[in-house]
């Protein structure tokens, strides 16, 4: 912290990241001087700019200012990168990203929320809960609406709000007083090889959680983490917090709260069963936070109600009775099954299509069969090529490769030229636009010419 608080230029590298620019926004807001690198400008360094950052777009060590104190940097850009070895020439400190995010929650009580989906909705609803309650801190992996950002700063803070990343093991720079594991699915075995590493890098998280603080955690794997003080959650009568009564509407959700000796009847401003284990994880964590007072859990259930979701997650495009779109960042199998499931259930009557990108050479490869599987829940599938983020090509998987395995009657790989006219000839009555590349840049341009 005495590195940050003694800096005036902090320059970040891929500060167009979703965590980096949250980060990059506490520095602005801290009065230091933000610099910093990306790939191609987006709405977020637009944002960034704005706000004072100075930013640009190619990899020249000559455009970084003099006098730099400290760079951050994402795991996503390599140690060969040009700018990367210019600050380790200049003996320049450089930290990652997580260890900054480590740095600034470590100074007041924090709840990470981890798990290999749906971090980033629970992060934004427990920001959601406490924002207006509580002074805090919150970084979101996402946009979330009701704040249209992926950070927030309130004056006198107390308390943070953090989500915890298990890609590079990022969340053990983290020192929570209440933890939240939402799932534990293998993912990211580019860096941990086997699923059991990945269950391991969540038990040394829970580890991390400061003595006497809570782990809140999904019924489905919380057989698999010991912790003094651990919360459950989920729909069996044997969790701490056990979800009842579901109601599933369109565009939001209903359902009670049983939590020992209170119930509650919780109103979900979004659908999905996703979401609502989502919202009764956050729940759970407000509460293991700051108690179960009558007067604050019913101001909290009033803030849930309001809660209007994360852009790109389950995030309505168009509602017309012709057509619905939604798209979803959704990009591991199970993320993919969780939203066409949802979506399946609220238009059981309708024709889904979902457009999908896969992302990373290696995800493809570790998990086709279970990608076919969970597309295989679709109506008709059609694949853009992959994505390959920070990977080089993995010989012999390609979209065509995943094309092959699907049992869909009907399936097709596209360019993303043809995608439009395509649709607007087959006139589908649900599309989904599902992903975690650049997939989102096609999304306003469906949503305009649909």
């Amino acid at each position: 912290m005495e590195l940050l608080q003694k800096s005036k230029r902090v320059y970040f590298l891929g500060i167009g990241g979703i965590g980096m620019s949250a980060l990059a926004r506490y520095c602005l807001q801290a009065g230091k001087e933000v610099y910093g690198y990306d790939l191609t400008p987006t709405s977020l360094t637009d944002e960034l700019q704005k706000a004072g950052a100075h930013i640009h777009y190619e990899e020249l060590p000559e455009l970084i200012p003099e006098k730099i104190d400290f760079a951050v940097y994402t795991p996503a850009v390599s140690v060969d990168h040009a700018e990367y070895q210019y600050f380790v020439r200049n003996s320049i400190p450089i930290v990652k990203r997580a260890q900054l995010l480590g740095m600034l929650s470590s100074q007041y009580p924090t709840i990470a929320i981890a798990g290999t989906h749906g971090k980033t909705t629970t992060t934004a609803i427990a920001a959601q809960l406490l924002h207006g309650e509580k002074p805090l801190m919150a970084f979101i992996g996402g946009i979330a609406k009701n704040f249209d950002s992926n950070f927030i700063l309130d004056k006198s803070l107390q308390y943070a709000v953090v989500e915890a990343d298990e890609f590079d093991k990022s969340f053990l720079s983290l020192s929570p007083t209440v933890a939240v594991i939402t799932s534990m699915d293998a993912d990211h075995l580019d860096i941990y090889g086997d699923k059991r590493y990945l269950e391991e890098s969540f038990k040394l998280f829970a580890r991390r959680i400061v003595p006497g603080g809570t782990l809140v955690i999904h019924e489905a794997v919380a057989d698999r983490i010991a912790h003094p003080c651990k919360v459950t959650y989920g729909l069996s009568a044997s969790c701490d917090y056990q979800i009842t009564e579901l109601s599933m509407q369109h565009e939001k959700a209903s359902f009670r709260l049983v939590c020992r000796d209170k119930s509650y009847a919780v109103q979900l401003g979004i659908p999905g069963m996703h979401n609502i284990l989502n919202a009764t994880a956050a729940f759970a964590a407000v509460q293991a936070q700051f108690g179960d007072e009558a007067a604050q859990a019913a101001r909290f259930l009033d803030r849930l109600a309001r809660f209007n979701g994360v852009k790109r997650r389950f995030d309505y495009q168009i509602i017309r009775p012709d057509l619905i779109y939604i798209d979803d960042y959704a990009h591991h199998p199970e993320e993919l099954r969780a939203i066409i499931t949802a979506v399946k259930n609220i238009y059981a009557d309708k024709r889904i299509t979902g457009v999908f990108q896969p992302h990373l050479f290696t995800r493809t490869r570790d998990f086709a069969p279970e990608f076919a599987d969970a597309l295989g829940l679709l109506d008709e599938v059609i694949l853009l090529e992959i994505y390959p983020a920070r990977e080089l090509p993995v010989a012999g998987i390609n979209s065509a490769y995943l094309l092959s395995l699907l049992t869909n009657s009907q399936k097709q790989l596209l360019s993303k030229e043809v995608l439009l006219p395509y649709l607007q000839q087959a006139s589908p009555q649900v599309l989904l636009t599902l992903g975690a590349g650049d997939i989102d840049r096609l999304v306003p341009i469906l949503r305009d010419n649909l």
